[in-house]
């Protein structure tokens, strides 16, 4: 797991000014800063939009209390059809739960609402192979995204008794929806020999994602990002075999760079990655799936490491 103070991990907002009146007044955020919070959840989300392989599993923590304010998964893939028919299709889907803690006010008294936000993302792609050389392409992408952010009081529901302003009652249920449009380039080298295998991509990409529909005028917001990677990844049989194939072992590493709206809104600018595992290779039979992959990660940047380990298949 990851250790880092997450630095969008408590909004301190506004309070309203206290008054001489004795009647309560309705409990308020301050639109203003509810909106620094949306477009900060929209960047993110970037984390989770973006194809990326360093930040695909992150799980961040609160150092005050060591449960978990952020965590993302992302799942995805991409393939090109064929050499006679060079389209590239690649698409992943993303899930996180932020958890961020707000201060609400009365003019009379403060309390704190704790919020879950939960989001859900799909990023697809599509591009064409250029070929450079034997076995490198270069591969522009169109890439689209679409996601939502769902707000749960219901914790913090029991803390607030008064009436609540619009912008509460955002956060008591509100859905803020997103869709993203932006692009990729990438270099893409694949060599394939009997004795080993080498995989290596360098890629850019830019997605500006902003929110739609009927989203709460308080949280509407955009986020551009962009992210900068190269990853590689070596496979080599080993003297093992199993289902009439050698089994392989797989070296990998890869780094990222972070821009935009992206860059330092979890505390770093850049995360690296190195990994081992194993594959193998079930193509002597007829089944769909042709090789299994298992990979353990260690993944590193400013001031933050942590350890995950990976499944991925081939078809």
């Amino acid at each position: 797991m990851l250790a880092h103070r997450l630095a969008l991990s408590a909004f301190v907002l506004a309070l309203a000014a206290p008054t001489a009146s004795a009647q309560v007044r309705p409990f308020s955020l301050g639109g203003t800063n509810l909106q620094k919070a949306a477009n900060g959840v929209l960047s993110l989300m970037s984390y989770s939009a973006i194809p990326d392989i360093t930040s695909s599993s992150l799980s961040i923590s609160s150092d005050a209390t060591g449960n978990p304010d952020l965590l993302m998964s992302q799942f995805g893939g991409g393939f090109t059809w064929s050499r006679d028919t060079p389209i590239y299709l690649e698409g992943a889907a993303a899930y996180s739960r932020y958890d961020p803690s707000f201060v609400a006010s009365n003019g009379t008294e403060t309390r704190t609402v704790p919020v879950k936000w939960t989001s859900l993302s799909g990023t697809a792609g599509i591009g064409w192979d250029f070929p450079l050389a034997e076995h490198l392409v270069l591969r522009p992408i169109f890439n689209f995204s679409l996601g939502a952010v769902a707000s749960d009081l219901s914790i913090g529901r029991a803390f607030l008794e008064y009436k609540l302003d619009h912008d509460i009652a955002f956060l008591d249920g509100g859905v803020l929806k997103t869709y993203g449009v932006g692009g990729s380039v990438m270099l893409d080298y694949e060599a394939a020999y009997d004795t080993h295998e080498t995989d290596i991509e360098a890629r850019i990409t830019n997605l500006t994602l902003h929110s739609f529909s009927d989203t709460s005028d308080a949280v509407r917001g955009s986020s551009n990002s962009t992210t900068a990677n190269i990853w590689a990844r070596y496979r080599a049989p080993t003297p093992w075999r199993l289902m009439d194939r050698p089994v392989r072992y797989v070296l990998e590493c890869a780094h990222s760079e972070y821009f935009g709206d992206q860059r330092g809104a979890l505390g770093f600018v850049r995360l690296s990655q190195v990994g081992a595992g194993i594959e193998f290779d079930s193509s002597a039979y007829d089944i769909i799936v042709t090789r299994t992959r298992l990979v353990a990660r260690y993944v590193f940047g400013d001031n933050i490491g942590g350890m995950s380990v990976g499944l991925a298949v081939s078809f």
